[in-house]
């Protein structure tokens, strides 16, 4: 079975027709389901997840992903020393344009073992994980 990380971009791709990315995610997330594969995310995603679909989208989307998203997968839920190294490592490589949540990400997911992602960021594939963007 193999291991694949869902980021904000996904779940938000995923849940909103209007998004530009909404019929690649179904059809990754319905490849992904065909392949049973093990979902697993952090709870700075769940964060920054609910609070972009509560912003933009509203309640009902937030308690749609709480309901009919969030279960599907394991969360890894950052501690204090997952937070610290990913801080480090933002610091250390002087990126601006790279958010703590995903500096977690790519640290849960090389601690992990995880090489591919749901997501249409970017930084995903720039820091090498394969992603369907």
């Amino acid at each position: 079975m193999s291991t694949v990380f869902v980021d904000t971009s996904g779940v938000y791709a995923l849940l909103v027709a209007s998004d530009a990315f909404h019929g690649r995610a179904r059809a990754a997330f319905e490849a992904l389901r065909k392949e049973d594969a093990r979902l697993v995310t952090t709870s700075y995603v769940l964060v920054e997840s609910y609070a972009l679909l509560g912003r933009r989208i509203g309640v009902d989307a937030v308690r749609r992903f709480r309901v009919d998203v969030a279960p599907l997968m394991e969360v890894i839920w950052v501690d204090r020393a997952l937070h610290e190294d990913a801080l480090d490592s933002l610091i250390a490589r002087g990126a601006t344009d790279v958010s703590l949540v995903d500096a977690v990400s790519f640290a849960a997911m090389r601690a992990g073992g995880v090489d591919r992602a749901l997501t249409f960021d970017a930084h995903f594939v720039d820091e090498g994980f394969e992603t369907p963007g």
